[in-house]
């Protein structure tokens, strides 16, 4: 999909706040409600927007720990991977995962309510697994960003 500089204007006010009301978005990108509703549909449509959420602040709801892991396996065989992968998808507390090239294989990032249960976790996710090689634990002291906001400067249509 090729996007115009309102739907890019359009992409930069939705990632601040995708409950503002479609009026107020067209009066912010000098569009009516309308074409707002349209090009939101289209950018949901192209895969542009994949879901609207809310961020909830893990510390309010009783998970004051994140949790930084580096895994590395032990076999690269396909389906051992995608059994990982799938085990870090079921996980609720599994924020992020990334399947990497480097010194480590994935990257987990998770919130924990305690070490206690990243203790258990690391059981049911790393020990159990027979495919984890190693793992290195980072307990994050202070969350200085967490954010998925994409930069859309460099977007041309």
């Amino acid at each position: 999909m090729s996007l115009d500089s309102y739907d890019i204007a359009l992409l930069a006010a939705i990632q601040q706040d995708a409950t503002t009301p479609q009026h107020a978005l067209g009066a912010q990108i000098n569009l009516s409600s309308a074409a707002v509703n349209r090009r939101l549909k289209k950018l949901a449509e192209e895969g542009v927007t994949r879901k609207t959420v809310s961020l909830v602040d893990p510390e309010q709801v009783g998970y004051p720990l994140t949790i930084i892991t580096e895994v590395e396996v032990e076999n690269e065989r396909l389906d051992l991977l995608d059994a990982m992968k799938r085990s870090f998808l079921a996980c609720p507390q599994v924020q992020q995962c990334y399947y990497v090239a480097g010194e480590c294989d994935f990257v987990v990032i998770m919130v924990v309510q305690n070490m206690a249960q990243y203790t258990a976790l690391t059981r049911a996710l790393f020990f159990e697994s027979n495919n984890v090689k190693r793992f290195k634990t980072l307990v994050s002291m202070s969350n200085v960003k967490v954010g998925l906001e994409v930069p859309l400067d460099a977007v041309a249509g």
